[in-house]
Order: C-alpha cells, then sequence, then structure tokens
C-alpha cells in the first residue's frame, strides 16, 4: 500500500502541528514544580506503565482468542452433532459409522489445519485424517490403551466431563509449535470419545508472542500456570495436559520470591473467577522490579501474562537533571499530548483502515468496531455496517452459486426421461458400491432389464409413447428397489440395476418381481390408447474382482438366454436355456 493510499504524510503533518500547539502552551502555562515534580514523575510512570500494561493485556487478550476462538468454536459444534453423536454411541453400526465419517469429513474442510482426530470411548479408536486426505480409506488409526503413557492425554481429558481443552504439542524435528484442541463428545452426562483437530501455533507465537517490544514480554499460561506460549520455547511446557504438576514448566519458577508467587497465584485466581477483568502488580523477576499484569482468555481456560520493565519503556533518567526539569517537562507533557493524539485520533484511524483491508481479504469476521461515540467512533461503527452488508450479499451469492453446482452436478448424473442414473452417474455409483461391499463382505448382483417390442410400439403409436412405456417401466421397477439398490438407464430401452447383500436365489427373486410388475398392467398412454408391457431380464451375482464390463458381459449373456427363450422372463449367469423362473402375459 503506497503513502498516497495510506495517508501517510497528512497524518504526520497533523501531528506535527498538534506537537506544535501543545508545545506553545505548555510554554505559556508551565511552572518549575521542584521537589514536588519529583513524586508526580514517579507516581505518573507507575499510573501510565499501569495503564500500558492493562492495555497491553487486553491487547493480547483478544489477539489470543481471534487466533483460536474460531477453531474451539467448530470443534465444539462437531462434538455436538447429532451424527457423531450417535456414532460414539453405537460404533459397530454401519450405517451410524458411515454418516458419523462423512459429519467428520464435511468438517474437515472447515478445519483451518484441515485434519480432525476422533477417539471413541466405548472401543478406545482413534480416527484420524489429515489436509491431504491421506487416509481416506485408513481412518481408523490404531487403539488407544490406558497402560501407554502417550496416551494419557485422552484419558485425563475424558475424566474432565465436557468442554474444550487445549495441549501444547511441539515438533522438534518440524520446529512446529502445535496446539491440540479436544472437546468431549457427550451425552446424557456419559462421555463418548474425544474430537477435536490440532492448529499451527507457530505462526500465533511469532506474531502474538514474539512481537518486538522494547521492555514488554508476552506469554500465555494454563490454570495451572504452565508456560503454554513464549518467544523462547524452552520455557514453553509441551505435553503439560499429561504432566504432574511438579515436573511441569511454569510461570511461578520465572518469579524470584515465594510472596510474589503467592500474589501472582492470587491475581490469576481472581481474574481466571471473572472477579477482575485485568489484574497488575510489581514484582520482582530476574532480579528486577517489573510490572506484572494477567488477563484471562475465558474461552479457552488460558490466561495472557505480560511483563513490563517500566524503566526501559518510561526512562525516568530524563526526569533528573533539575537544571533541565522545565525542558523536560515540555517534551513530557509534549510526548504525552502526541502519544494521547495518537491513540485517540491516529491508532484509531489506523484500525479503521485496517478494518478497510480486513474487507478487501474476505476477512468480514475479523472487523473490529470502534465503540466511541465521536466522528471516529460513528465512521468505523458505518463501516462495520458496511462490512456486515457485504458479507451477507457475499455469502447469499456463495449459497446461490454452491446449490446451482449441485443442481448441475445432479443434471449431469440423472437421465433427463425417468428420473434415474444415466451411465455416467452409475459408473460412479458402481465404483461406490463395489468399495463399499469390499468393506462389508456383501454380495452384489447386476442385473440387465430390456423392454420387448419396444420397436413396434414406436412404429404404431410413435417415439413419445415409446418413452412414456420407458419411464413407467422406470417407476414401477424403483418402487420395488431398496435404499442401497441402484437404478439406471443403461440404453435406449434397457437399464442396469445394481443390488446390494442379494444371492442368487434372492436375485432370482427380484427378477421374477420386476418380470411381474412389469407385466402387470398395461401402460396407458397419453393419448388414451394402452400398451402392454413384458420385460426381459439377465442377471448375474458379482465376484468380488468383476469389473463393470465384466459383470455386464456376464449379465448380458444371461440376457440373451431370457430373450430366446421366448421373452417376458429373466436368466441368472451362468445362463441356462430355460430361465429360472418366467411370467407369462395370462
Amino acid at each position: 500500500m503506497s503513502q498516497a493510499e495510506t495517508g501517510l504524510p497528512r497524518t504526520h503533518s497533523l501531528k506535527a502541528r498538534v506537537m506544535g500547539w501543545t508545545f506553545a502552551i505548555l510554554v505559556a502555562v508551565a511552572i518549575p514544580a521542584g521537589a514536588a515534580f519529583l513524586w508526580i514523575v514517579d507516581a505518573t510512570v507507575v499510573k501510565l506503565g499501569t495503564l500500558v500494561a492493562e492495555k497491553q493485556i487486553l491487547f493480547d487478550r483478544y489477539r489470543g482468542l481471534e487466533a483460536l476462538m474460531r477453531e474451539v468454536s467448530l470443534a465444539e459444534t462437531v462434538a455436538r452433532a447429532p451424527a457423531i453423536v450417535d456414532w460414539a454411541e453405537s460404533e459397530d453400526d454401519a450405517q451410524k459409522a458411515e454418516r458419523g465419517l462423512a459429519e467428520l469429513e464435511h468438517y474437515r474442510q472447515s478445519f483451518r489445519d484441515r485434519s480432525y482426530f476422533t477417539v471413541l470411548a466405548g472401543s478406545g479408536n482413534y480416527y484420524f485424517n489429515d489436509k491431504d486426505n491421506s487416509y481416506e480409506h485408513e481412518r481408523k488409526r490404531y487403539t488407544l490403551s490406558a497402560s501407554n503413557p502417550r496416551d494419557g492425554w485422552y484419558y485425563k481429558t475424558a475424566a474432565l466431563g465436557s468442554g474444550c481443552h487445549l495441549n501444547v504439542d511441539n515438533d522438534d524435528n518440524l520446529r512446529v509449535t502445535k496446539v491440540w484442541i479436544n472437546c468431549v463428545i457427550r451425552k446424557d452426562n456419559r462421555v463418548l470419545g474425544i474430537i477435536g483437530t490440532g492448529l499451527d501455533l507457530t505462526q500465533f507465537i511469532r506474531e502474538v508472542v514474539d512481537i518486538p517490544q522494547t521492555g514488554v514480554q508476552s506469554m500465555f499460561v494454563d490454570r495451572s500456570g504452565a508456560v503454554q506460549a513464549h518467544r523462547d520455547a524452552s520455557l514453553v511446557d509441551f505435553h503439560s495436559l499429561t504432566k504432574d504438576i511438579s515436573s511441569k514448566k511454569t510461570i511461578y519458577q520465572l518469579v524470584d520470591n515465594d510472596p510474589d508467587r503467592s500474589l501472582l497465584g492470587e491475581m490469576i485466581a481472581r481474574v481466571g473467577a471473572g472477579d477482575d477483568l485485568v489484574q497488575s502488580r510489581f514484582m520482582t523477576v530476574d532480579g528486577k522490579r517489573v510490572l506484572v499484569g494477567v488477563g484471562y482468555l475465558d474461552r479457552l481456560g488460558w490466561f495472557n501474562v505480560t511483563v513490563m520493565d517500566i524503566d526501559r519503556i518510561i526512562d525516568r533518567s530524563l526526569f533528573l537533571p533539575l537544571g533541565l526539569l522545565f525542558g523536560i517537562v515540555l517534551l513530557a507533557a509534549a510526548a504525552l499530548m502526541t502519544l494521547l493524539f495518537q491513540r485517540a485520533v491516529l491508532d484509531r484511524l489506523a484500525r479503521v483502515e485496517h478494518a478497510a483491508s480486513h474487507v478487501r481479504a474476505r476477512e468480514f469476521r475479523a472487523v473490529a468496531i470502534d465503540a466511541g461515540r465521536d466522528e471516529i467512533g460513528r465512521l468505523s461503527q458505518a463501516f462495520g455496517t458496511m462490512a456486515r452488508s457485504v458479507e451477507e450479499n457475499t455469502a447469499r451469492l456463495e449459497e446461490a452459486v454452491r446449490e446451482r453446482t449441485e443442481q448441475l452436478e445432479r443434471l449431469a448424473h440423472a437421465d433427463p426421461l425417468t428420473g434415474v442414473f444415466n451411465r455416467r452417474g452409475f459408473e460412479r455409483a458402481f465404483a461406490k458400491s463395489r468399495s463399499r461391499a469390499g468393506r462389508t463382505g456383501h454380495q452384489t448382483g447386476l442385473m440387465l432389464v430390456d423392454l420387448d417390442n419396444l420397436k413396434p410400439l414406436n412404429d404404431s403409436h410413435g417415439h413419445q409413447s415409446g418413452d412414456e412405456v420407458i419411464a413407467e417401466l422406470a417407476r414401477r421397477m424403483t418402487k420395488l428397489l431398496r435404499d442401497r439398490d441402484i437404478c439406471a438407464r443403461w440404453g435406449g430401452d434397457e437399464f442396469i440395476l445394481l443390488l446390494d447383500n442379494v444371492d442368487r436365489d434372492e436375485l432370482s427373486a427380484i427378477a421374477a418381481t420386476i418380470v411381474a410388475a412389469a407385466a402387470e398392467r398395461p401402460v396407458t398412454l397419453s393419448g388414451g390408447e394402452t400398451a402392454p408391457v413384458t420385460t426381459s431380464v439377465g442377471a448375474a451375482v458379482l465376484e468380488p474382482s468383476d469389473t463393470l464390463v465384466e459383470a455386464t458381459r456376464r449379465a448380458d449373456e444371461a440376457l440373451y438366454v431370457a430373450k430366446r427363450n421366448g421373452r417376458n422372463g429373466f436368466a441368472i449367469s451362468p445362463p441356462q436355456e430355460l430361465p429360472l423362473r418366467r411370467r407369462s402375459n395370462g
């Protein structure tokens, strides 16, 4: 972004004018304060340091919440999803397991890390898939054991009974810091498992904790004081969820004396209980008196701790030379006025500008609204209203595109005359069904259904009448099929059916039912005439190694036998010269 776009020259000019006006006023009214001035300076330094510490804590708190809250909320939503709860209750139910895993795959695309994990309490099975979908067919990775220390995180989280909990981990080889979000799946006060995702905290630490601010050191700790994020990785307590408190790296180890440790513990307790939003006190850390502030990220269970070296932030030596007292007062007052102007005007304008960059990046939820009632506050609120309108319009447009895409997808795989699958749709459904049959061990049957004597009907009544007969046959067949069975139009007057979990006898019974249903009553045409309908059916029970080409070849051989035997009947591969069952028109 250029200076012309950001308005930097105008901002600097306004700042210089304010400093000039402030200096002129202070020159006219300033009186040397003498000895009292030193006390005032000292009190002012402490007060300003406290205010800056509190603002810094709130700033770190909001940045921490922004970085992690979305992932935690999304993980909580997944843990409450009905499909997940049903699966966790009945892991061995294949249909519930399929729906549960499908729900996880849906949410995986929304997680920032594009990964998820699930542990089901009934079996201890650990399911996982990553951003590359590497484990699409092997999502159950292993089974947890209470005797394995590496699995302790699960049992400790499950013992908490509810909610989402964070566990920081570090990969020394990849130099990546991660936090695992563990959300409890529960129903009727029963813990059914743990579900969650991982989040790379390396960037979070660089942006929130490792900011090069003079005299300011920020960190995040859990309720026990274990350090979860710090610019110095050696101070972070990785795997803190599974450690005993005596072996953890805590913030209390950074404080020099027991009274300050007790005071820090009380501050954490008060902020954690909601008694205060921010607590700050002076303590001794590494032999130096510093201001320590504590805030609470209530939804995450973490505390943000800011350690400020006031002497480095505000140089007291500026106030020591009494001979320069007058000049120092002027400079300090001018600096204070400029700082206030910076915070009250320039910083707020910068936040409005930053909000505009979020809108350009379509990060509408990240737009911060200034709550002030002055001109800048009203400008920010108007901009926020505009951003929400843009977000809503964008969401509506994306939803319309998604719905249209789904419609086109359905049209691409459906036969427009009958509404059943077309050849392309059947080929895709066949591949999925065979994959499922491989997992369940079910036999599958394939059936070719051919209308008898459609050409004479077209010649005598027209092709529209033929289309009406084809559509009616599709309706009659689909009424006979089960949920997992698949019907598709294979050719002009030929249909193909894929039947789940059938043996040869069941396949024969279904074929006989279809032949009977087709011939049961004539089809009433749009012109009022009626047309009798008969079908010939060829079927085969598929072998595990059968391809679609091989399966249709064997079913086609059986179909030819059914036609040679007089039509209006069926044959099962391997075909015989007479069909297993036959139903005449009479």
